[in-house]
């Protein structure tokens, strides 16, 4: 098992790759007369007959889950809070996928309304980790790096939230699905970043094993 764990960061770092070009190619596939400034994410994941944009969530989710799981096994300083909402980000996403919201112009379903309760739960989660998790990664010399990108990141994801707030309520929806898409770039990309960096922290823990090695059988 602990072989196995050695590749969890590179598992979730294809999975946030691949997830990014499953969704980016489900929004060509269904009606090219949907407009994604204001259709959002999941609108057309209704619309996509193939499944595509609902696989790339879902994937999404899936190595979230698993870039917890590589966090926690590497001693990263996710204890408490912020793991609790990466778990959140990760079930929320997943369950999403799965239940899909309704199709534009039809009544608000129970369908509908859980996958927008979920929906909420993943985009307030993500950003509020990357905040909380900030100040640790400022004081732990191993992940002091990116902590000013995932400063940059999680305040992105603040205005997002903010922009998306107004635009689903008051905004009257105008330009919604730029504006979610634009939130959900910042949020994958303070999961690019941190799984990136766990997997060259990986790196430099296996070649210093691999040195070690071969200095104790010279």
């Amino acid at each position: 098992m602990a072989a196995v764990k050695r590749f969890f960061p590179h598992i979730a770092f294809l999975a946030i790759a691949f997830s990014v070009a499953a969704v980016v190619v489900g929004q060509l596939v269904p009606d090219p007369y949907l407009d994604p400034v204001n259709v959002t994410v999941s609108e057309y994941a209704v619309a996509d007959r193939g499944g595509v944009t609902e696989a790339g969530m879902a994937v999404l989710g899936l190595g979230s889950f698993v870039l917890l799981v590589a966090l926690r096994a590497a001693g990263a300083p996710i204890r408490g809070l912020p793991q609790w909402l990466l778990g959140i980000w990760s079930g929320a996403l997943i369950v999403a996928a799965v239940v899909p919201t309704t199709p534009i112009g039809a009544d608000l379903t129970m369908t509908g309304q859980i996958h927008r309760m979920v929906s909420i739960a993943a985009f307030v989660s993500l950003p509020a980790a990357a905040a909380l998790l900030v100040p640790r990664f400022a004081a732990d010399a191993r992940w002091k790096p990116i902590a000013r990108t995932t400063e940059w990141l999680a305040l992105a994801g603040g205005l997002g939230l903010l922009a998306i707030t107004y635009v689903a309520l008051p905004g009257d929806r105008v330009m919604i699905g730029l504006v979610e898409r634009v939130l959900l770039g910042a949020e994958v990309a303070v999961l690019a970043v941190v799984a990136a960096w766990l997997v060259r922290l990986s790196w430099g823990k296996s070649v210093r094993i691999l040195t070690y090695h071969k200095f104790l059988t010279n």
